[in-house]
């Protein structure tokens, strides 16, 4: 997968400072090659959440995000990550007081 086709699938217009974040964040994702095509398919199923894949600011890393304004919704977007980490051997990092996630890499 493209670092443009990647950032294109989420959202972004894809620019050298995007492209140069992405490279950091491949570098800094153990197996990234093994599970990039999955963050994206967990991106999309999100969408239905109100919850979506991104690129950390702050940590050279792909961030979850739940913005769900239910909680069904919230506890389904939920369901979603915790399959996709089990399901594919992802290890995420929570940020504390957030319903936010940064996937580390493969687990494996």
């Amino acid at each position: 997968m493209t670092q443009e086709a990647i950032l294109s699938q989420l959202g972004l217009i894809p620019n050298v400072a995007l492209a140069d974040q992405l490279s950091r964040i491949e570098k800094n994702t153990h197996g990234f090659d093994k599970i990039v095509k999955h963050v994206m398919d967990l991106h999309e199923a999100l969408k239905t959440n109100e919850s979506y894949v991104a690129l950390s600011n702050s940590v050279d890393s792909f961030k979850i995000k739940i913005d769900a304004t239910s909680k069904i919704s919230a506890n389904e977007a939920m369901e979603k990550i915790n399959h996709f980490a089990d399901k594919f051997k992802v290890k995420l990092q929570k940020v504390e007081g957030k319903d936010t996630y940064y996937v580390v890499g493969f687990a494996a």
